[in-house]
């Protein structure tokens, strides 16, 4: 019933449901990123698919590990796992897939993790603020992914 009633709209309309949403989203992987005890970038995670949080995660390290993500000269560890890492590893864990699904990110992928992204199968990426190195999303882009920028993500 849902399909059908969003399929009648105007393509204006579902754009504007769509942004909708997708500042929502957004919102609630800001509020999972707070989860987070890195102190230099706290950064979430939603991956989303048929309108369903499949997964969620924020930037830390392993399970089993200390919860301090910086050294003692305030470099962030080797070991710490980034926030659509995780969320793509809990995807793994379960019997749902990531192929097809919309990621939601607080920050821009790295490079590292624009290729897990892709392996997945992620179709649409949404983030909010931009990383240093654009390689992450120049790859993304090339790839195919649809790829938006939503910067102001307050109603």
């Amino acid at each position: 019933m849902f399909s059908y009633y969003f399929r009648d709209m105007s393509p204006n309309v579902k754009e504007q449901k769509q942004m909708r949403y997708d500042k929502a989203y957004l919102r609630l992987a800001t509020e999972w990123a707070r989860l987070s005890h890195c102190k230099r970038k706290q950064v979430g995670a939603l991956i989303v698919k048929d309108s369903t949080i499949i997964a969620d995660g924020y930037n830390g390290t392993p399970t089993g590990f200390e919860n301090q993500c910086e050294d003692e000269n305030g470099e962030t560890k080797w070991y710490v796992l980034h926030a659509e890492a995780n969320a793509l590893l809990k995807v793994a864990r379960t019997s749902s897939q990531a192929a097809g699904a919309t990621l939601y990110l607080t920050h821009a992928p790295c490079k590292d993790c624009s290729k897990l992204v892709l392996q997945a199968g992620i179709k649409r990426l949404v983030y909010t603020n931009s990383y240093k190195d654009q390689s992450g999303l120049e790859f993304l882009g090339k790839a195919g992914l649809e790829i938006l920028q939503i910067e102001q993500i307050e109603p």
